[in-house]
């Protein structure tokens, strides 16, 4: 957390050009039971993030938010069947831009942000933007490696038919047509 932007109490909605211009910040908690749209991807909502945007302009004049969010996300590992607590500590830079073209030019180490014509930003929203992005495709908790080895891949599907394998049998057999 940047100690030199103000911080201010966390609003629904918020004006993110004129947060730039004032260099101003935000701190909130938010629980996860508030996050609609990710908690379908979770095993329950207990839990809470806590997040902080700073605004800004970079030396090239190029506006930007840096999101830092931090929480603990109960999922359904995919290996055991066990709730567990997935970890996940947000560090983002966030160039604001206002057209799609504008991304070219946001500098290494930005991601885009399409800010909306009135530049008005829900910072939930954007929270939970990003948590739903730092889900893995497939969780699986620390430490359930030893069960691949009990339960070993079967051969036969280590051993699959090549669909292709028939073709090229005929390919190589000779022609005796003639």
């Amino acid at each position: 957390m940047s100690a030199d932007v103000p911080k201010m109490p966390v609003p629904e909605v918020l004006d993110a050009w004129r947060m730039v211009a004032t260099r101003r910040g935000i701190e909130g908690r938010v629980p996860l039971t508030s996050l609609l749209r990710l908690r379908g991807s979770l095993v329950d909502a207990d839990g809470e993030v806590e997040y902080s945007l700073d605004f800004g302009t970079d030396e090239l004049q190029i506006p930007y938010a840096d999101l830092r969010a931090q929480t603990a996300l109960p999922l359904l590992c995919q290996r055991s069947l066990e709730r567990f607590l997935f970890p996940v500590t947000i560090e983002q830079r966030l160039g604001l831009i206002r057209d799609e073209a504008d991304e070219a030019a946001l500098p290494e180490g930005y991601e885009p942000l399409l800010m909306p014509a009135d530049g008005i930003l829900s910072p939930t929203d954007l929270v939970e933007d990003e948590l739903i992005l730092a889900i893995p495709v497939v969780p699986v908790k620390p430490g359930t490696e030893a069960m691949e080895a009990d339960w070993p891949v079967p051969e036969a599907d280590l051993e699959r038919i090549n669909p292709f394998a028939a073709l090229s049998a005929l390919k190589n057999k000779p022609d005796n047509s003639n």
